[in-house]
Formats: C-alpha cells, structure tokens, sequence
C-alpha cells in the first residue's frame, strides 16, 4: 500500500497554548511537513483546496510546485482540485506546467466541494448546478490534457476552437475523483478515473457500498479490475503510548473537529452538522494511537476497503512544529513498514 502525507491547511490556534501561525508561516509549515514525510519514507503528498475560510490553501499547484523542489521523492497530488470553480483550460495548463517540473510525479484529485457551496456563488456559480458542472469540466479538463485542436462546447463556459493548452503534459496525468457517492464513484469509472473515498467524513463502512458499486461499474465498461486504483484518508497521529496520543492529539482533534463542523453547517444553513465524538472517531475516519494501534487500524481499513493508497492528515488544529516531525517521523519508522500489502 502506498502512504500519503495529506494536509486541507486548517489554520487554527492550538488549543492550549493559544499560538496561531501566520499565513505564510503556515505555509512554510507544510512544506516543511512534506520535507519530514518524504524523509520518513512516505510516498506522495496530497493538498488541498479551499477558498473564503480557515483552511487557508487556495491554490495547491504553487505549493506543490514548492514541495516538488524541496521533496523529491513525493508523488504531487491535490485532494481536493476543486474542478467545478476553476475554468478547465487554466488548470490544463497549470497541472500540465507542474508536471513539465516534475514529470512522472503529478496527479489530480478531483472534487465538486459541495460541503462548501458558498463558494459557488462567489465564483459566479449556483450550487444546484453543482453535479453538471463537475462532470461537464472534469471531462473537459481530462480532454485538453490528452488531446491537441481541441474543439468543444457546453453549459457553463464558453465554446473551443482548435484549441490545444500548453505545455503539453510528459504524460496521460492520474486522475482521481473524490467519491462520496454512488453517483461521483459512477462517474469515476466511466471516465477511466481513480476513487478517492473522503473517508475522514465519516464511518469507513459507509463506503464499502461505494467501492463495490464503483468495481462493478468499472467492470461493465469492460476495463481490466488489474487497474483499479482506490485511495482512503484520515486523521493521523501516533504517540509513544495509547494515553500519550489522548493527552496530545484528543484536545487538538477535538478544535479541529468543532472548527469543521461549525464550517459545514454554516455552509449547509445548518442541515448538515457532525458532532466531534471522541470513542466514535478513533473507531471511525482516525488513525491514532500507539504505533501497533495504528498498524492494527490499518490492517483493519484495508481489510475493509481493499484501498491502494492511505492518506494521513497530521496537522490539524494548530499542531506545533516539534509535534507534527515526531508524529511524522515516528509514523515512519514504526508503522509505515507494517502496511498492509
């Protein structure tokens, strides 16, 4: 299984000591924390993409490109592009740039980012166009990355003619679709694209349906199961015991988690709201623990969700510098050789 150090750039204050980063230091944080995974034998980075809130990364290729430069070894990739509020030529040409500089090592995680639809309209967008969107400019998006003289027209932007974006990608980029539905896991298959199940929202076996549903799919359209690639994310931390993990990560998962669900309310006029639940959450979207609770959880999704890829999100709720290497670090020597198959 591969393993990712994975970041959407909360920006909060620790909770005990109060210190909250500057913008820019928050930045160089995350370089810093893919410098620490690389060195600890992780294989890809994921960065995600916000606007208008907390979480601060707006725009993931300029810190890749960044990242790519200081951490050789890293795969690039996003999670999520938030494909429906970026016009597809700009980001053709932006990803296809990232991966001139870094060739063979960039992909894309696409996602519609409806849990935070007031950006839509900030955008010029209406969420309740939310669905058409995506897949009208993923599949652009995936067109002008594989083809030249592209000609097209559609709904929500306007017409091609012979064009062709440049640079031209070294390579046919990966792409992956954030799926937590049946509807995008559908989507992902027809179009040939990886599933990245944002499995930090929830219980895992609530997208073991997803994954099957996606596998058959896949099948129907009569591509080899041989390709399959699946990707998971959670949260991550690991301590030198059970109880040390409680005295460091609970207080900081807990902020962090009532930050998110205060967001995700306030984007859904309070329809949607996930309550933090300690006892629940270790059992449910969180790696965390001693290093063998952390290899046994991960034994345990695997089995579950027979996923290729982990995503680790260790540096939520204004984690320290020194806090967030050990973690990372620790994660490194003590469960990453321990992954399931």
């Amino acid at each position: 299984m591969e393993s990712a150090a994975f970041s959407l750039g909360d920006n909060l204050p620790h909770p005990v000591t109060g210190v909250t980063l500057s913008e820019a230091d928050r930045h160089r944080q995350l370089i810093q924390y893919s410098i620490w995974a690389s060195e600890a034998g992780f294989d890809a980075v994921h960065i995600g993409e916000h606007h208008f809130n907390d979480y601060m990364l707006s725009s993931p290729p300029v810190v890749l490109s960044a990242i790519g430069e200081r951490a050789p070894d890293l795969i690039l990739s996003t999670a999520v592009t938030l494909v429906p509020t970026l016009d597809p030529v700009r980001a053709a040409e932006d990803y296809s740039t990232l991966d001139n500089l870094f060739p063979g090592r960039v992909e894309i995680v696409a996602g519609r980012g409806n849990f935070f639809s007031r950006s839509y309209p900030a955008f010029g967008l209406e969420i309740a166009d939310a669905r058409e969107i995506f897949e009208e400019r993923l599949s652009l998006l995936q067109t002008l990355l594989r083809e030249e003289d592209v000609s097209w027209s559609g709904r929500f932007r306007g017409p091609l003619e012979n064009v062709t974006i440049r640079p031209r990608p070294t390579r046919d980029l990966p792409i992956w679709i954030g799926a937590g539905s049946t509807a995008s896991a559908l989507l992902a298959a027809k179009l040939g694209c990886r599933l990245m199940l944002p499995s930090v929202f929830g219980h895992p076996k609530m997208f073991v349906p997803i994954v099957e549903r996606y596998k058959e799919a896949w099948e129907e359209a009569g591509r080899d199961v041989t390709d399959i690639i699946i990707g998971s994310c959670s949260h991550a931390f690991v301590g030198s015991t059970h109880d040390d993990m409680r005295a460091r990560f609970v207080p900081r998962y807990g902020h962090y988690w009532n930050f998110v669900d205060q967001l995700i309310s306030d984007n859904t006029g309070g329809k949607v709201q996930m309550p933090f639940d300690l006892e629940s959450f270790l059992a449910g979207p969180a790696v965390a623990g001693s290093s063998q609770e952390c290899i046994d959880r991960m034994g345990e999704l695997h089995e579950l969700l027979g996923h290729n890829r982990q995503l680790f999100m260790f540096d939520i709720g204004g984690i320290s510098d020194s806090e967030l290497e050990e973690t990372v670090r620790r994660f490194g020597a003590e469960v990453l050789p321990h992954l399931p198959g």
